[in-house]
């Protein structure tokens, strides 16, 4: 029996493993172009998703049209979103481009209210101007602590707002599928992987990099990083998301998941990232409008 916040918890578990995958995959980025590596996690994430489907042994019946539109939201959410913010995290680094994921929030409610009908009060339209204001604060402040991050600023930001709407188009479809059916969770994850691995083997392919995620899988130690760090960024932090979605509304799943900043931050001081007042205000900004999003539900 699922208890009435399922949806949320698993939401704001999702944000916590996810602020932690993030720095992971920002030192990646170092080594790794975003779609070998989002190629790379995508297939070892398949595979143990598969692998729980086997144990389970369970095939549901699913309509045609909610696996089309799962398929659609990985391919749009995991295959173009996640791609264009690895590439937002090599210009930009974790923490900013968490920050700007908080975008997808406000643009997920959009959406849905546009597409599912899902209305939202005052209140939760003043979050969403909030949450914006916030991101923009903290986007624009100049730190010249990380220049490794800081060569490329508005190719980030270009990057970040993409994945932002990628992912909240994804996070609509798939709110649009598990609300309509009775599809489990973790089976709306493999079909999103799926959807996800679709689109980018043809995006390595058309960019002739098959070499290089040939070459991540000859090196042991990058190999196991990917590994470990799709195994909670991607196979977990993905199936909490489906659960989030499947027991919550669109705009709420997305603003829970968007509290990935507040958990980076100790984070990002760790590995040497001069956080500002100017920062942090940003980010209490930000927050503070996605948890009026929350309690406007």
């Amino acid at each position: 029996m699922f208890t009435p916040l399922i949806g949320e918890l698993a939401a704001l578990t999702a944000a916590l493993i996810w602020a932690v995958a993030s720095s992971i995959y920002a030192s990646l980025g170092k080594q790794v172009s975003p779609l070998a590596l989002n190629l790379s996690k995508g297939l070892i994430a398949i595979t143990l998703v598969g692998l729980t489907l086997v144990g389970r042994g369970t095939w549901p019946n699913v309509p045609g049209w909610a696996i089309a539109l799962l398929l659609l939201s990985g391919g749009i959410g995991i295959g173009l979103g996640d791609t264009a913010f690895f590439t937002s995290l090599n210009c930009l680094g974790a923490r900013r481009g968490l920050l700007l994921e908080s975008l997808a929030p406000p643009m997920a409610a959009l959406i849905a209210l546009m597409v599912l009908q899902e209305y939202l009060p005052l209140a939760a339209w003043l979050g969403i101007m909030l949450t914006v204001g916030g991101v923009s604060w903290v986007v624009v402040e100049r730190t010249p602590s990380t220049p490794q991050f800081q060569a490329r600023p508005r190719r980030g930001i270009l990057f970040g707002f993409l994945a932002a709407l990628s992912q909240a188009s994804g996070a609509v479809l798939s709110r649009a599928a598990l609300s309509g059916s009775e599809i489990d969770p973790l089976w709306s994850t493999f079909l999103r992987l799926v959807g996800a691995l679709l689109v980018l083997v043809i995006l390595v392919a058309m960019r002739q990099q098959q070499g290089e995620v040939v070459a991540l899988g000859r090196s042991r130690r990058l190999a196991l990083t990917v590994a470990v760090t799709a195994f909670f960024g991607t196979y977990l932090a993905i199936w909490l998301q489906q659960v989030a979605l499947k027991f919550t509304a669109a705009g709420i799943a997305q603003a829970l998941g968007a509290t990935s900043p507040l958990f980076v931050i100790p984070i990002a001081v760790w590995m040497g990232d001069r956080v500002s007042p100017r920062a942090l205000l940003g980010m209490v900004v930000a927050l503070g409008g996605v948890w009026l999003l929350l309690a406007a539900r």
